[in-house]
């Protein structure tokens, strides 16, 4: 069985100075998720925003919350409420979304975007 902590541990020590670890979460539960967390997580990204509704849910602001998957403009407005940063805007139409849903709730939104 995987050690999450000793995992986390390892790779945190193994990383140079200024530079953040996103642990992806993707079919895990929020009880690992939270273990990896008390072992020095600080970001979490998840890549649909269903899955990471109900992560949030149980988990909250102990961490940061990264959207790095594909985002779809049907799901810009419950994504903006979760997420801290959005890494994968892709079009000008779902940046225009992002701000429009932003605005309400006074949010800005930090985004990377996606160049081809």
């Amino acid at each position: 069985m995987v050690n999450i902590t000793e995992n986390v541990l390892h790779l945190l020590r193994e990383l140079p100075p200024g530079v953040q670890l996103v642990a992806a979460t993707k079919t895990r539960t929020p009880e690992e998720i939270t273990q990896a967390l008390h072992a020095g997580i600080k970001t979490v990204g998840e890549n649909y925003v269903q899955e990471a509704e109900q992560h949030y849910n149980a988990i909250g602001v102990m961490a940061r919350w990264h959207c790095i998957g594909h985002l779809q403009i049907n799901k810009v407005k419950k994504a903006v409420a979760i997420f801290d940063m959005i890494e994968t805007v892709d079009s000008l139409e779902l940046a225009q979304e992002i701000d429009k849903r932003c605005q309400p709730i006074s949010k800005i939104m930090p985004v990377l975007i996606e160049v081809k």
